[in-house]
């Protein structure tokens, strides 16, 4: 078995989201920039990982993508496996020498991986000091206005105003 790119593209985005898990929901838009990955190449990827349960949406502004109900339990295995296309084997390919070692090289490095937490590797991150930069989360902008100035009238608001007004101003 060999990891695609597709694979390291989806642990990458799966530790990224690890990190910053107790936070808001993390936007794809956001991923897309940190890693360097198309966003409509990322949305395929969590297409895959939503439907087998690995994260969840929200949607609306502020919305994006947390960790699934598995949350820690998560292994790089259940990335992969979720992610990868496994194909059947071919007629052509069993009868090939190599068929046995590749099956057998494929159900090793696979419970192998069963073996890394996503939380493992969240904390190793850590470890090496890698800070998260959280995202506040979104207010809406209140616009200040200016209170309304009261601009004193320089006629008078009444008869009787005017009648004491007229001689002044004589």
């Amino acid at each position: 078995m060999r990891l695609s790119t597709r694979g390291r593209f989806a642990i990458n985005a799966m530790i990224d989201l690890a990190l910053r898990q107790p936070d808001c929901p993390v936007a794809l838009s956001e991923l897309a920039a940190r890693h360097g990955i198309s966003l409509s190449y990322l949305e395929q990827v969590f297409a895959k990982l939503r439907q087998h349960g690995l994260v969840e949406s929200t949607r609306g502004p502020g919305g994006g993508y947390t960790l699934g109900f598995r949350g820690d339990a998560i292994s790089v295995a259940d990335i992969v496996t979720a992610i990868e296309e496994t194909t059947p084997v071919s007629e052509s390919a069993q009868g090939d020498m190599t068929h046995a070692l590749c099956e057998q090289l494929h159900k090793a490095m696979l419970e192998h991986m069963k073996t890394i937490s996503l939380r493992g590797l969240a904390l190793e991150q850590k470890a090496k000091g890698f800070q998260v930069q959280t995202r506040k989360p979104g207010k809406k902008a209140l616009l200040k206005q200016a209170a309304p100035t009261l601009s004193r009238p320089n006629a008078p608001n009444s008869v009787f105003a005017l009648g004491n007004w007229l001689p002044t101003r004589a």
